[in-house]
């Protein structure tokens, strides 16, 4: 993984934004040494779905109060 700083990231953004498509290396971005931000080829969209590989997954009632006694349902 390549790095580079933030203000010659900004000067090349263009012509290495070409270079990440063509090569598919990820650049992390620096300002002050520090990594701020990542430059990769684009993959796909993202899952729709808020939980990951599982889309069809249903949330039913309420899931942050805790259950009482035997009120446990299975689905």
């Amino acid at each position: 993984m390549q790095t580079i700083q933030a203000s010659k990231f900004q000067a090349e953004c263009l012509s290495l934004m070409d270079a990440v498509a063509t090569s598919g290396e990820t650049w992390v971005i620096t300002k002050d040494g520090k990594p701020i931000a990542e430059l990769r080829p684009y993959s796909g969209g993202r899952i729709d779905s808020p939980f990951g590989l599982h889309p069809k997954l249903e949330i039913r009632g309420d899931v942050i109060s805790p259950l009482e006694g035997n009120e446990r349902t299975n689905y």
